[in-house]
């Protein structure tokens, strides 16, 4: 048996982990699209360096477009296998993948039209709409702490990470001439104290574990710290500035979030009376979904929820679903906070309320997520003076804010605390992934400390006996 590491290998986007067993057997470790590399980012999500056709099951880690974005493409290359992940992530694909394709049919059309003025043919989006609603037909939802047999010689279990609704590290168990390996797929790991989701979950032993490295160098502050700023940055902007706070968030887990957040202080008198906009129909749908999995909520959501029916709606928070509905907020010169995707901010209806918002010194861009290098919202973080939106020179004028403890991703001791569920002796392998070489390399140390030992970093494209 074998695995070849294809995405994010000593990098964040494009999970893609492809394990080949003796007897032929294809499973893909999550099916993500590249994203944040510009022009380069087309001709990577093409290049898959398998044959979807060939692949015979995909396991799911969770839904985030990074992990799960290609799934639709290999769709319409052939793939006609299983995917197989939790119910909560298959419920959030079915409204994520349709979104990532109109999304991208959306900025082909943009974008062929000034091909075409150039005397330039024409190019076609990586996949459609329709072809992301067709792969759902193969989705297969299994309850978190359940053994699916998969076939004969393959079974897998999903225990709650706290990512993201829904996310699961995967342990396969594959039977091969008589002998048993047991693969761990940590996915994305959140943290162990989350606002909304119920904390990570011990996994079973494993005999090679894959797992992630994005704070692998980092650690993050409290999350009652991360509130108290929020508050801050809302009083200071709307209230003491008259602005607006713009806050690229994604769709899915960020923006619950940070909802519930500012469903707290509304509670709690705290909140100034300011209106609160989320302008994303994607997020709109998956808060939907939230309410559907109360299940694999937290307590503290459950115990809010004893005196307020839903935790993510008060008297001034508005969801923005129409264009036209959300085109009013640029015409719009009272103070607000706008919570608009994508958390990276390149793509969707944020980068309209960036190019309208940026150059006013009164607005705050308040950054709640993690921001891939070479993205427009690393640009912004990392103080450029004058950024490009739509082809358009906007200079930064607005005050840039970060707060980190917002993010879905454990810092580097929080992601080793939960990985030492694990009996170090037991794990013959760790392989490190989705986090740039220089958190990895650290993460690796921290590892070490902590019992673990053969610790690879895998290239793209590298290849790995089992």
């Amino acid at each position: 048996m074998k695995i070849k590491f294809i995405g994010a290998a000593r990098e964040v986007t494009g999970s893609k982990h492809l394990i080949t067993t003796d007897s032929g057997k294809k499973i893909l470790l999550d099916c993500g699209m590249f994203q944040g590399k510009g022009l380069e980012t087309d001709g990577m999500n093409r290049n898959l360096m398998f044959d979807p056709a060939e692949v015979d099951h995909v396991i799911l880690t969770h839904a985030h477009i990074d992990h799960s974005g290609l799934i639709p493409y290999i769709y319409s290359l052939g793939f006609r296998g299983s995917v197989i992940c939790t119910s909560a992530t298959r419920d959030l694909c079915a409204i994520m993948l349709a979104d990532s394709g109109h999304i991208q049919e959306g900025d082909v059309k943009w974008f062929n039209k000034r091909r075409v003025q150039k005397g330039l043919n024409p190019v076609k989006p990586i996949y459609t709409e329709l072809d992301a609603r067709a792969c759902m037909e193969l989705f297969i939802g299994v309850a978190y702490d359940r053994k699916f047999q998969i076939d004969g010689n393959i079974k897998v279990k999903f225990t709650n990470t706290g990512h993201m609704l829904g996310s699961g590290t995967a342990t396969l168990e594959i039977t091969e001439n008589g002998k048993t390996t047991r693969i761990a797929y940590t996915g994305d790991i959140g943290r162990p104290e989350s606002r909304i989701l119920k904390s990570p979950q011990p996994f079973p032993q494993c005999d090679y574990l894959i797992t992630e490295a994005t704070y692998g160098n980092r650690l993050h502050p409290h999350l009652q710290e991360a509130e108290e700023e929020l508050l801050r940055v809302i009083r200071e902007t709307c209230v003491e500035r008259g602005g607006k706070v713009i806050i690229p968030s994604f769709a899915i887990g960020r923006t619950q979030e940070v909802v519930y957040a500012l469903n707290k202080f509304f509670n709690e008198g705290l909140l100034p009376k300011v209106n609160i906009y989320v302008d994303s129909p994607l997020a709109v749908n998956a808060t939907d979904i939230f309410r559907l999995h109360t299940d694999i909520l937290n307590a503290d959501v459950a115990q809010v929820m004893l005196t307020d029916p839903d935790p993510f709606g008060f008297n001034s928070l508005f969801y923005i679903k129409s264009p036209d509905e959300s085109k009013k907020l640029n015409s719009n010169n009272r103070p607000c906070v706008i919570i608009s995707a994508s958390g990276m901010m390149e793509a969707g209806r944020i980068k309209h309320h960036l190019a309208n918002n940026i150059e006013n010194p009164n607005n705050t861009i308040l950054a709640v997520g993690y921001c891939s290098p070479r993205t427009l919202g690393a640009r912004i973080l990392e103080g450029a003076d004058e950024v490009s939106i739509f082809g358009v020179r906007h200079p930064v004028k607005a005050k840039v804010e970060r707060i980190e403890a917002f993010s879905g991703h454990g810092d580097y001791s929080e992601m080793a605390d939960f990985v030492s569920c694990q009996d170090t002796s037991q794990v013959k392998k760790v392989f490190l992934v989705h986090g740039d070489y220089e958190a990895q390399s650290a993460y690796k140390n921290t590892l070490e400390q902590r019992g673990f030992r053969n610790i690879e970093i895998p290239a793209a494209g590298e290849e790995r006996n089992l």
